[in-house]
């Protein structure tokens, strides 16, 4: 589709104004599309009325909720470009994020769980020059906004809308980078209207299907593939919380009678060993996307035969993809579904190449997966650098990942070329932890690998040489240095002590061996 988000929405209302657009269970909220449709156009006159305009960048710092949704659509309107930023992010992460984007407004939620969202802003306002206002969406602030857009020409969200174009930003996610800082992903109305698009064609949704989307909108899982997917169709979109309880998602996919649901490997581990799964009637699903890992063949084999999901599908892709570049289909047999990451997506390329000469492989062997399309980013923003290692001169991107491409076009990735971790759907790069440890005063040196481990597939270990005559660290006494600076997520649950690190004749430092002596000495082997 070569159009914006904002007229493909305006679409999907025209058609469907009285159908149910989006429910909120934890608020018992609900919007037809005419309904949503007329809240985001007054969210939309609030944000010109506050003087952001067409290629300004807005933040949002919250967990899941209805007014996420209503700031994604009033954004794409305007062509104000979203800065997704992570819950889970601490001062020291939202400082860059705010900083490097640009960000002239940000809306956030006071607090959630143990994050003070509210508190780290408050601290960390004086090293953000560049941002302008904070509307917290607990407080009067999100009331004020709307109401200042009442003063705003109903008909100037519409003369701006029709300025844009399908290639302009909309969109910055930041992934954690190699070189100790994030990288933010710039995407266009054009690479994920067509993905959401594209992947929920794949799973057959309609206007007449009703989507639980427990996964986060901070994320492509959320924001694409689910809110994208269900506005390019007419599907309902259903938030059961602001974020995953395993309970919770089984209560709304009965109550509300959803047809899918999304999620990562865990989640569905954790829906389907949950103590009341059998008391839920899930009959009422029969399709989904299960990503951010391979699913082990049982999960995937009680999706279909105990939560009714005959048509599930598997995808595969990262942020800077937009993020799917290959999909399992919904008439796929079982061994396709559970042994693959599925086959190219429609309108895109992919080829495994050797990492040294860039040469295709054959069928069957090893190499860096590799995709080009409309799906690929714009590039990272403000960073042509590190846009140009990552996409090529023929347009295609370099995932870092080892895969392999099946005769049948089928594709299995084997590996990672760079050290990333993946901790539960979390892309980790140890270097970011690393060059944030070597702050530390009793820290020399320190090597931040994945180990295995059953619930999140990966854990962080960091291997610490300490400083001649400094205190022994152990792993409380790192995590309470990194609390309240890094995510949870990027917090080594392992410490170990060591004297030196595995090298090879050239002075590299050997991870696989390391990841090896971890898995052993801590027990961790599979």
């Amino acid at each position: 589709m070569d159009e914006t988000i904002g007229a493909n929405f305006e679409r999907t209302v025209a058609a469907h104004p009285d159908g149910e657009a989006l429910v909120e269970v934890a608020s018992g909220r609900r919007w037809t599309w005419a309904e949503l449709n007329k809240d985001v156009d007054a969210l939309a006159r609030g944000l010109l009325a506050a003087g952001l305009s067409t290629g300004d960048r807005l933040g949002i710092w919250a967990p899941n909720c209805a007014e996420w949704t209503l700031v994604q659509y009033a954004t794409a309107k305007l062509g104000v470009v979203l800065v997704n930023v992570n819950p889970a992010y601490r001062t020291h992460e939202f400082v860059y994020a705010v900083n490097q984007s640009g960000m002239r407004m940000l809306i956030a939620t006071s607090s959630y769980k143990t994050s003070d969202y509210r508190g780290m802003i408050e601290e960390t306002r004086a090293e953000c020059p560049d941002l302008e206002r904070v509307v917290l969406l607990d407080t009067d602030d999100w009331a004020t906004l709307v109401e200042e857009g009442k003063a705003v020409d109903r008909g100037a969200v519409a003369e701006v809308l029709a300025t844009l174009e399908p290639r302009d930003p909309i969109n910055i996610q930041y992934t954690s980078g190699t070189t100790g800082r994030p990288k933010g992903a710039t995407l266009s109305h054009r690479n994920i209207l067509n993905n959401g698009y594209f992947t929920t064609e794949l799973i057959n949704l309609t206007h007449e299907d009703r989507l639980c989307i427990p996964v986060p909108f901070y994320h492509c899982f959320g924001m694409v593939m689910g809110n994208l997917g269900c506005t390019s169709h007419g599907t309902t979109m259903v938030i059961p919380a602001p974020g995953f309880d395993p309970e919770i998602t089984l209560r709304t996919i009965e109550a509300e009678r959803c047809t899918g649901v999304y999620g990562v490997p865990t989640m569905f581990i954790a829906m389907q060993n949950h103590s009341t799964f059998a008391e839920h009637d899930l009959s009422t699903l029969r399709t989904g996307i299960m990503a951010g890992s391979i699913c082990p063949v049982e999960v995937m084999k009680r999706c279909i035969n105990d939560m009714h999901m005959s048509e599930v599908s598997i995808a595969y892709g990262m942020t800077e993809t937009s993020p799917v570049a290959t999909q399992t289909r919904s008439d796929d047999d079982l061994d396709r579904r559970t042994a693959s990451i599925g086959r190219v997506h429609p309108h895109l390329e992919i080829k495994i190449v050797d990492p040294a000469t860039g040469e295709t492989v054959e069928r069957g062997e090893t190499g860096e997966f590799c995709t080009r399309g409309y799906s690929v980013m714009l590039g990272y923003w403000n960073d042509p650098e590190r846009t140009a290692e990552a996409i090529d001169e023929d347009g295609w991107m370099h995932t870092g990942d080892l895969a392999e491409m099946r005769d049948d076009g089928y594709c299995n990735v084997v590996g990672r070329i760079k050290d990333m971790v993946i901790r539960g759907g979390e892309n980790v790069y140890p270097r970011e932890i690393e060059e944030f440890l070597y702050a530390h005063p009793d820290i020399e040196d320190v090597q931040v690998i994945g180990v295995p481990d059953d619930r999140y597939g990966e854990e962080l270990c960091a291997w610490i040489k300490l400083r001649a005559g400094a205190d022994r660290l152990d792993a409380a006494a790192v995590k309470a240095y990194c609390d309240g600076q890094l995510a949870h997520y990027k917090i080594p649950r392992y410490v170990m002590l060591v004297d030196e690190f595995p090298m090879t004749v050239t002075g590299k430092i050997r991870k696989v061996e390391m990841r090896d002596t971890a898995a052993r000495q801590l027990g961790l082997q599979r």
